[in-house]
């Protein structure tokens, strides 16, 4: 049986990458971070610089998702994530599968019409 090399999860990001991964501004990172604070649990280094774990990730996504594509104030956000205690919302983890797959299929159509475009040139 051969060896499946398992993706490396990283255990903390720095607020950088959070605000990279959900492409907004540290600070409003660091807004969410307080104002979800039932939600968001930072640790914090020796320099006091914020660690967030792979849940606090998911969370944010939530959040980005509830506030940003959807238009829900702060308030009702955080009231549906409280209704939603049980496990994060799955609506944001599926977005992100489709969006991905949207991506792919849309690089093989782009790579199929050059393709077709190429061919279609020795003809004439």
């Amino acid at each position: 049986m051969p060896y499946k090399e398992k993706p490396i999860e990283k255990l903390y990001y720095t607020i950088g990458e959070v605000s990279e991964e959900l492409d907004v501004n540290p600070s409003l990172v660091r807004f969410w971070a307080g104002k979800f604070p039932d939600f968001i649990k930072p640790a914090r280094n020796k320099k006091g610089n914020r660690l967030f774990t792979a849940k606090d990730m998911a969370n944010f996504k939530v959040i980005y998702y509830l506030v940003k594509e959807r238009g829900m104030t702060l308030d009702g956000a955080a009231r549906r994530m409280k209704d939603n205690l049980t496990g994060e919302d799955k609506r944001v983890e599926v977005i992100s599968m489709l969006t991905a797959i949207k991506e792919r299929l849309q690089g093989i159509s782009a790579a199929l019409d050059s393709k077709g475009k190429e061919g279609g040139n020795e003809g004439n």
